[in-house]
């Protein structure tokens, strides 16, 4: 039985199904009308971490002055007109509401039909609330986070029943320059309001939100281009200016980088940058002057790369090299790729990562799209025929303490096999393997 067309055309009949497919998944038994791959690995994460399907839950709120901190301090403020003017119209007459959630899936915006409001209002759902899937399963905001892909989640799909009165829509919204998450959008409203194009609706005004914030990146760097060009001209040598993130407006007298590492806490003055050396630090409007004083450091033999697994819902890759040091937040398909290249540092074929992703040797040109994409950001350190970190790399991996917490969303049969070796692999050629790497002092 097709759940998906059911939803479209009778939603009664719909939830009842679902309601069956998921008391037959909790019991262990096989469901009649199986739920969706992204659902079922979404029910297997919740269930890995503990949630209770039945228990009538509260979520805890923010304070009103944490959720104007994280307010100010998203990227998603400069985008919240885009998401009204696109959704808001929607959630005005088909009984929906609107909100904006941070990376942590944490709502801190709210808007749209007022009996809707009320309604979420009662179970807790109010700005400030905690979606993500290890607080109440399955649901618009924190599944979308966590698959990174846009996710409709209707009735009893949803993990805990006081949730199946709802259809949910989200999205997640991704940081156009490097790629990290920045948050979702999600629309939710009674389940009878369900319909099949808010799909496709929420997706692309998601990809609209993402489209402004790299306009807006454009113009801020071509501002701070104009002020800093003629400063650029007078002083002569070598100079660059970056804005508050490091991305580059212009340079003059050396290379041209995309981005400069610059540490959390910069101030005017002297400083040592990783990939300038010794440098002069002056303010410009929105951005930095820096000017390097003296030759860098001579270059190190190897680039040292560390895909850090040991998170449960973050997974990143940081390059340390000549050029300076930049970390990429990894989507859910990367990070287990790059998690099989670092085990198999011989290298796989495409057949061979098809068989470690899917455990079918056949679908090479998933394999081939994916490593596509991952070479866009990590090309210059990757080799292909077959697919290996090139012998000038360095690579460490930080893994969790826990095997069972390596990749937890993760069913690739590759990485299947790896949770049960981990204890015992302690470092494979020159890749080594961290377990549970404790924090850095400060």
């Amino acid at each position: 039985m097709e759940v998906a067309r059911l939803t479209a055309t009778d939603a009664a009949r719909a939830a009842r199904v679902l309601g069956e497919a998921r008391a037959s998944t909790l019991d262990g038994r096989r469901p009649r009308a199986a739920p969706r791959p992204v659902i079922r690995e979404s029910w297997g994460r919740t269930v890995h971490s503990g949630v209770d399907p039945d228990h009538d839950f509260r979520s805890d709120l923010l304070s009103q002055d944490e959720i104007e901190r994280r307010r100010q301090s998203t990227r998603l403020r400069h985008v919240l007109p885009v998401l009204r003017e696109g959704l808001l119209s929607l959630a005005d007459t088909a009984q929906h509401i609107m909100m904006v959630a941070d990376a942590d899936a944490r709502v801190l915006w709210r808007e749209g039909s007022t009996a809707v409001l009320r309604m979420a209002d009662g179970q807790g759902l109010g700005i400030g609330a905690d979606w993500r899937e290890e607080t109440i399963g399955t649901n618009g905001v924190g599944t979308p986070l966590v698959s990174r892909r846009p996710v409709q989640v209707f009735s009893a799909e949803h993990f805990v029943r006081a949730l199946h009165p709802w259809t949910c829509t989200g999205a997640p919204i991704t940081d156009p320059r490097d790629g990290r998450l920045l948050g979702a959008v999600d629309i939710s409203g009674p389940l009878e309001t369900l319909h099949p194009s808010t799909l496709a609706l929420v997706d692309a005004v998601a990809k609209l939100a993402q489209a402004r914030l790299r306009e807006l990146h454009l113009t801020s760097l071509e501002q701070l281009r104009a002020v800093a060009a003629p400063v650029l001209a007078r002083i002569g040598g070598r100079a660059i200016a970056v804005d508050r993130d490091g991305w580059t407006a212009a340079v003059t007298g050396m290379p041209y980088t995309s981005r400069v590492a610059l540490p959390k806490s910069l101030s005017p003055g002297r400083c040592r940058l990783p990939a300038l050396g010794p440098c002069a630090v002056e303010p410009l409007p929105d951005g930095w002057l820096i000017r390097p004083t003296a030759d860098p450091a001579p270059a190190p033999a190897a680039t040292h790369i560390t895909l850090d697994v040991s998170q449960p819902r973050r997974w990143t890759v940081t390059v340390v090299g000549c050029a300076g040091s930049w970390t990429r937040e990894l989507t859910p398909r990367h990070a287990e790729l790059l998690y099989l290249l670092a085990l198999h540092r011989g290298g796989r074929s495409a057949s061979a990562l098809a068989d470690d992703m899917f455990g079918d040797p056949a679908r090479t040109v998933t394999v081939r799209a994916e490593m596509s994409r991952v070479r866009r950001y990590l090309g210059a350190f990757l080799d292909h025929r077959p697919y290996r970190f090139t012998e000038r790399a360095d690579v460490e991996v930080l893994l969790p303490e826990a095997p069972l917490d390596l990749l937890p969303h993760s069913v690739a049969p590759g990485v299947v096999r790896a949770r049960g070796v981990i204890p015992v692999v302690a470092r494979q050629g020159p890749v080594r393997f961290v377990e549970h790497p404790q924090p850095p002092c400060r």
